[in-house]
């Protein structure tokens, strides 16, 4: 070994660099979106609130709207799972059947998430080129048999474990996602 000292390495930094939050806030729109009137996600029949608070915020990080029922315990839901800072884009409902007439009337794709014989795989399932309409059930009971004749296409989400279904928060974001062509 020679007499010079040996000189060290600088230290290797992280090979993924996370971006800060000052460069997600530069990269997102400033202020929350307005109604766009493209892409709804529709938990006509909810279940557990908690949920609701979820799937807003997937609504608003895809750019979608939430049309949800006028149940009492809904807007207090609503602000329990939402973290977002500013106002989301929420559309209300008293009937949920004859918000989706109405819908259907406009011309909109109404797409339902449901186990059916019909349903197309979620890998199957094109982007929203049109404004749409994403329907969920009850968790435990699906979409009524007087809404099932009101949606164009039902989706599916495939499964491998034991469980039936997933709840609507993250089976109404595996969809949304879909749809707003981000996956």
């Amino acid at each position: 070994m020679s007499g010079r000292a040996r000189r060290a390495e600088p230290a290797a930094g992280p090979a993924i660099r996370t971006r800060t939050p000052g460069e997600l806030r530069r990269s997102r729109r400033p202020r929350a979106h307005s109604c766009w009137d493209h892409l709804y996600a529709a938990p006509l029949w909810p279940m557990h609130g908690a949920n609701l608070g979820t799937l807003l915020r997937t609504c608003d990080a895809v750019g979608a709207c939430l049309t949800v029922p006028r149940f009492s315990w809904v807007p207090e839901a609503l602000e329990r799972g939402n973290t977002l800072r500013r106002p989301a884009c929420v559309h209300w409902t008293g009937d949920p059947v004859g918000w989706l007439e109405r819908q259907r009337e406009r011309g909109l794709r109404v797409v339902g998430v449901e186990l059916a014989d019909e349903a197309v795989r979620l890998g199957g399932l094109p982007a929203a080129r049109e404004p749409t309409v994403m329907v969920l059930g009850h968790e435990q009971h699906g979409i009524p048999p007087e809404a099932l004749d009101l949606l164009d296409e039902v989706v599916e989400i495939p499964m491998v474990g034991t469980g039936a279904s997933l709840n609507v928060a993250v089976a109404g974001s595996l969809v949304l996602y879909k749809l707003a062509g981000l996956m």
